[in-house]
């Protein structure tokens, strides 16, 4: 799909983009593609490139269609993560085949499908419209998603801000779905941060333990008692907080030497009973009360990579919770489950929430997804255009 035609086809447009190998920070191509689908629909589109000392520069598209509100926005990214050992896949990845009723390639599931799946429900929704219908219709496509998510989204929505461009609602394409199209939407994300603890001793010689201080044994001690306090017990809408340690390390090649210092990190993925803020405080108690137990010294930095967040259930998380049953039979569970998206950004400008297909094969070597889910999700996403501009109109 070199020209873009309509009848948009949801699945001939997802082809299209995985056949661009954005892995993030490269575009190849995947947003120009879809700036003219979006201006074949009679967008009016913004390509907007951001870069800031130390990162990649990224491509990101910005298009509307409409100049009064209320003003609906799709939300989602063109990159994908790398492909990782191309030998393993079944075939070229970027190829983009369909093989016994599923389409294949990275990029399929997260999250170019969904993509694919809602410029063709806008054609729809438009053709049987028109362009005047009373209010607009808005893309917000980063490239930078997969990555630092620092030239992307968040650059983007200052730019709207700056330009007058008000969203009212949103929805982000991310697979949401654990197995199946229908199971699963998300109204909010828990908050994450990341740790890295570094334990300090004196380094010296495995056989004269009395001149060194080994930090190993306050290091082990000490993640021991961070793993094993209950931080809360979940929320109305949130699963518990949990602190996880992801590495341990001393860069100490020798078997002779004790070493001077052994660092520790970590994430923690809090709820909405939380703060960075009173976690940074039970951290430091925490850490404070170790050192003075076990002697030592400690250093902690943290980044807070995202706030948890909830779009309270309401006439908004109805009306998309509806449009998915209508399609599919299935009444979606609310869920504030899994990892971070760029909804942790817009929901500092609107309400928002996500729907898109199965993540099962995300990220992993083959991924893909059923043809039909892809035109099932476009469906969906039609009957939520349908439905916000008869709600919010």
């Amino acid at each position: 799909m070199t020209d873009v035609t309509r009848p948009i086809d949801p699945v001939e447009l997802t082809q299209a983009l995985i056949r661009c190998p954005s892995i993030t920070p490269h575009d190849a191509g995947a947003l120009d593609l879809l700036g003219r689908a979006a201006s074949l629909l009679g967008f009016d589109c913004h390509p907007l490139y951001f870069e800031e000392e130390g990162t990649d520069p990224v491509h990101n598209l910005y298009a509307r269609i409409g100049t009064s509100g209320p003003n609906f926005c799709f939300a989602g990214h063109t990159d994908v993560v790398p492909v990782g050992d191309e030998a393993a896949w079944s075939g070229d990845p970027f190829e983009a085949h369909i093989e016994n009723g599923m389409l294949w390639g990275r990029g399929t599931a997260d999250m170019k499908g969904a993509i694919g799946a809602f410029m063709a429900a806008a054609d729809r929704y438009l053709g049987e419209m028109g362009p005047d219908f009373k209010g607009s219709i808005s893309l917000l496509i980063t490239g930078d998603e997969e990555g630092p998510a620092v030239n992307g989204t968040i650059k983007m929505l200052d730019w709207a801000r700056e330009h007058h461009e008000d969203i009212d609602h949103c929805l982000v394409g991310e697979p949401t779905n654990p197995t199946k199209l229908g199971e699963m939407m998300k109204i909010g994300r828990r908050g994450s941060i990341c740790g890295t603890l570094r334990i300090f001793g004196a380094q010296g010689h495995v056989a004269y333990p009395h001149l060194a201080d080994n930090p190993l044994p306050r290091l082990g001690e000490i993640i021991a008692r961070l793993s094993s306090h209950v931080i809360d017990e979940g929320t109305d809408h949130f699963p518990p907080t949990n602190l996880e340690f992801t590495s341990v390390d001393v860069g100490n090649p020798a078997t002779n030497v004790i070493p001077g210092s052994g660092t520790a990190k970590f994430n923690i993925r809090f709820n909405d009973s939380q703060t960075p803020k009173g976690l940074e405080a039970w951290l430091r108690e925490t850490l404070d009360a170790a050192v003075t137990d076990l002697g030592g010294a400690y250093e902690l930095d943290l980044i807070t990579t995202g706030n948890a967040f909830l779009t309270s259930p309401g006439p908004y998380c109805d009306l998309v919770s509806d449009a998915v049953e209508a399609v599919t039979g299935i009444k979606p569970d609310m869920s504030t489950t899994g990892g971070t998206s760029d909804a942790r950004f817009i929901t500092n400008t609107c309400p928002v929430c996500e729907f898109g297909l199965s993540g099962q094969t995300m990220h992993k070597v083959d991924e893909h997804v059923p043809v039909q889910d892809i035109r099932d999700l476009s469906d969906i996403y039609y009957q939520i255009l349908v439905r916000y501009f008869d709600w919010a109109t």
